[in-house]
């Protein structure tokens, strides 16, 4: 696709931008190498102190690049702030806590005895460039969530964001150079989907992060396991939020509407499929339906306005076929269910749509639905609420609703692929994501999933003679 500015509100293409050549990429591929070398020698402090002027720039900024935001991926302009003030809390969180982070590490005695050696020490060293991939639902968060935590580990990075947010690209390399990072630290590359395999191939390009399909977390992730080289990959979600006959229903319903239509429905970790015990089916599904006819669909730059439109005219059409697909095979929808297409919405809407009588069958039970359309199971039982679950190829994260015991302690009786599934658990005392470290620290030195972004080193003394 071209890299370009074109608002989704109404399918104006605002700039366009010509994709850099090869030997503006080779020059900085040169650039990030030759930082690097100098740029890992830096201090905690002096890292910190830099970050932290990024993160100050990025407040003054606020209003200016939550437009920006909204402009060319069609987010709700509050919660473009929202992010743009997440991006900076996260900034600062990587300033104050990475040195401790990444300390040396003395395993106890009895944890190495067998190694033979008389002292075992860890430690984290950067490894060089990193290439992130981006995509556009978040476009300012998704890039500081890698670029924080890299830039404070002493790697620097190379963004190849997604072509449809370009002017969000080019700010935050400039954010970067305006806070005093030395030339090279962080760099935006203009450049289209096919040249990302080259530069992953380059050995200056010690490791890759990636969030965004299937598809190309496939491609990255097969040519970074050619090369060897280290990655961290977060793709597709179709999260389980799960109701049961104790829940607070009222209060579950509430939230599962933000839950759907978070980021005009556009969110990997959103709930994307409602599964409610049978006895209180009826009742939450007229509570959610009422929730989701309610909010307000319209321009992104209004502060009134729930959602806003799709990213893309494609993405309204893939969303538009999984549900003309769910409907003509039985389906019926609750509310919503066709694309907007009025004269004062000239945009890429779709209204919030909730889908009911889903059966394995339909493509919507299995892909995952990027925007504002939710699917409502009934479930006999928790027994069936966690087959129903996990009957889904994606993970990242769960929602259950259920006074007395923890849903942890719950769902840990019935394991199989529901101790894998539901990973993100709340019970309806804490139904949204707590504010914990975790929340901060995706995609930081020491990830919990793929490969560390700082390499740990393992120093054995000499063995005692």
């Amino acid at each position: 696709m071209p890299i370009a500015t074109v608002n989704p509100a109404n399918g104006e293409t605002l700039k366009t931008y010509e994709a850099m050549g090869e030997e503006e990429v080779e020059r900085r591929l040169q650039l990030a190498e030759a930082t690097f070398r100098t740029y890992r020698t830096t201090s905690f402090a002096d890292r910190a102190r830099l970050l932290n002027r990024a993160a100050d720039l990025l407040d003054e900024d606020q209003s200016d690049v939550a437009r920006m935001m909204t402009t060319e991926m069609g987010k709700p302009v509050a919660q473009a702030r929202a992010e743009a003030a997440k991006c900076a809390k996260a900034m600062r969180w990587y300033a104050e806590r990475a040195e401790g982070l990444l300390a040396d590490e003395e395993p106890a005695e009895s944890d190495v005895k067998d190694s033979g050696a008389s002292r075992v020490r860890v430690r984290y060293r950067p490894l060089g460039p990193v290439l992130a991939v981006m995509p556009w639902n978040f476009p300012l968060w998704q890039v500081i969530r890698f670029a924080a935590p890299a830039l404070m580990a002493g790697n620097v990075g190379l963004l190849k964001h997604a072509s449809n947010v370009p002017q969000t690209a080019l700010y935050l390399e400039d954010l970067f150079h305006r806070a005093g990072y030395p030339e090279g630290c962080f760099q935006t590359l203009l450049i289209g989907s096919a040249q990302v395999d080259d530069i992953l191939r380059d050995e200056r390009v010690k490791a890759a992060t990636l969030t965004g399909s299937e598809p190309a977390g496939r491609a990255v992730a097969s040519t970074a396991g050619e090369m060897i080289k280290k990655t961290v990959l977060e793709l597709g979600g179709s999260d389980p939020y799960v109701v049961m006959p104790s829940a607070d229903l009222d209060r579950a319903a509430k939230i599962a509407v933000t839950a759907r239509v978070q980021n005009n429905g556009q969110s990997c970790i959103a709930a994307k499929r409602f599964i409610v015990h049978t006895d209180v089916h009826d009742a939450f599904a007229e509570r959610f339906v009422a929730g989701m006819k309610a909010l307000v669909v319209g321009d992104p730059m209004q502060e009134n306005t729930d959602v806003g439109p799709l990213a893309s005219e494609q993405g309204r059409t893939d969303l538009e076929e999984l549900v003309d697909d769910a409907t003509r095979s039985g389906a019926t929808a609750l509310c919503g269910g066709h694309a907007l297409r009025r004269p004062e919405l000239p945009g890429w809407y779709y209204p919030p749509t909730v889908l009911t009588g889903i059966t394995r069958e339909m493509r919507i039970h299995r892909e995952e639905a990027f925007g504002p359309v939710a699917t409502l199971y009934r479930a006999a039982d928790l027994d069936e609420a966690v087959l129903i679950a996990n009957d889904s190829p994606f993970g990242l994260s769960s929602n259950v609703w259920i006074h007395g015991l923890h849903p942890a302690l719950v769902l840990g009786a019935r394991r199989g692929r529901a101790g894998r599934r539901c990973d993100g658990l709340s019970d309806q005392l804490s139904a949204r994501r707590r504010p914990r470290v975790p929340d901060l620290q995706h995609d930081g030195p020491r990830q919990r999933t793929g490969q560390p972004l700082a390499r740990p080193a393992r120093h054995d003394a000499p063995r005692a003679r």
